[in-house]
């Protein structure tokens, strides 16, 4: 006897997976970071928080307390009060080299790249491979083919085709490729977060936008990204959502995509109070 073909009309679509900040862990949060520098206040109860797989944009007036934020996030300084959790375990940054083991890198506006040295040991910089055995083990030989291969590996993984000789010394490049350079080698080395300090600063329309394009991939690769930027359109274009940072601490935190330009301004400058923002200006889970 012949079966009855079933009705796929009837079968319900698939739902969409939505990640809710407000029910899902942390990647990297902060809690209550206080750092003061003699009588001045660089952050009175600051708080922070990185979901997986998204950017959070960090933007405030100069003196809000960004980069003292981002400082203590990624090691530079140790606050005074307060607590820093990865993946929703508490961890002392005491240094930038704990908070590298803690899975976080950094690509700070002036780069920190050696102009003199060729890309491939730009990457590495740091973190040279040695050949093995003795001659690695001993004589602390670097193993430079086997670095050339990897720093050619991670350009290609992040789409960088304006660079195709790892030999190439870094003072060759334009501003838009050492900038690349920098965030190749925070998302070889970042297997948590990478935190990002005015990437577009000093760049011209066409670098910043591949700079942009760069950060998208990175944070599609699966890294959640912190973006530190004055350029609200840049913001406004790849955020997911925008932490606001006025005196010392958080003032809100936003949703790109149901909040404006002007109205984030307004916030991050006190002319706007957050209580006033509609619900749908607020990210998911942002206490008013």
């Amino acid at each position: 006897m012949t079966q009855p073909t079933p009705r796929t009309d009837l079968v319900a679509p698939p739902e969409e997976t939505v990640t809710d900040p407000s029910t899902t862990r942390p990647v990297l949060q902060a809690r209550g970071l206080v750092k003061r520098y003699g009588g001045v206040t660089a952050l009175s109860g600051a708080d922070l928080e990185l979901y997986p797989g998204e950017i959070l944009a960090v933007i405030g007036d100069n003196g809000a307390g960004k980069s003292s934020l981002i400082k203590a996030l990624s090691g530079a300084i140790v606050p005074d009060e307060g607590e820093i959790l990865v993946d929703g375990a508490p961890v002392r940054l005491p240094t930038p080299i704990a908070a590298r083991e803690a899975g976080i890198e950094t690509v700070h506006q002036s780069l920190a790249v050696s102009p003199s040295l060729d890309i491939a040991t730009n990457l590495f910089l740091g973190r040279e491979l040695r050949r093995p055995g003795v001659l690695g083990s001993v004589f602390r030989m670097l193993d430079r083919a086997r670095m050339r291969a990897e720093a050619a590996r991670h350009l290609d993984d992040l789409g960088i085709m304006t660079i195709q000789n790892p030999n190439q010394a870094v003072e060759t490049l334009s501003g838009g490729q050492r900038q690349a350079v920098a965030v190749a080698r925070a998302a070889a080395f970042g297997h948590r977060v990478v935190i990002m300090d005015e990437p577009t600063a000093a760049l011209g329309v066409r670098e910043s936008r591949a700079v942009l394009d760069l950060i998208l991939r990175v944070r599609d690769k699966g890294l959640p990204v912190i973006l530190i930027s004055h350029n609200m359109p840049h913001v406004f274009e790849i955020a997911d959502r925008v932490h606001v940072q006025r005196l010392g601490r958080r003032a809100a935190t936003l949703d790109p995509s149901g909040c404006s330009m002007s109205d984030a301004v307004a916030v991050m400058t006190g002319a706007l109070d957050p209580a006033e923002l509609s619900e749908s200006a607020l990210a998911p889970g942002a206490v008013r």
